[in-house]
């Protein structure tokens, strides 16, 4: 039943992140990666949430591989990141390279810290 969860959560975070990302790139005209870094900040946002909630017990650990492992597994791209990043550096756009690097960093992080106060104010 886990590896059924953990495919559902793929099937619907994968077709998401495409679509997240074309939509949000499609609204800028630079190089800079703003749909994955949109994706990644909110699968981040989304992971910090359904942590918190499950070390809360609000949540089980199906919804943790339903949403956190499939979901968020899917939505997310680390892979992407690396290869937009490198991409911009080979082009000499160096700066929104280390920029595209801090801002998903900082950002992934904050959105993780910003989903677990929300779950502790919620179900702490």
């Amino acid at each position: 039943m886990n590896w059924v969860l953990v495919i559902v959560g793929g099937m619907v975070g994968a077709p998401l992140r495409y679509l997240t990302d074309r939509a949000v790139q499609s609204r800028h005209a630079t190089a800079f990666p703003w749909g994955t870094l949109a994706v990644n900040v909110t699968g981040s946002l989304v992971l910090g949430t359904l942590t918190g909630a499950v070390a809360a017990g609000a949540a089980g650990s199906h919804l943790q591989l339903l949403l956190g492992t499939g979901l968020c597994g899917a939505l997310t791209t680390y892979s992407t990141f690396s290869y937009e990043t490198l991409r911009l550096a080979q082009d000499g756009a160096r700066v929104p390279a280390v920029a595209n690097v801090v801002a998903s960093v900082t950002a992934g992080l904050g959105a993780v810290a910003v989903g677990l106060a929300v779950a502790r104010a919620l179900w702490g």
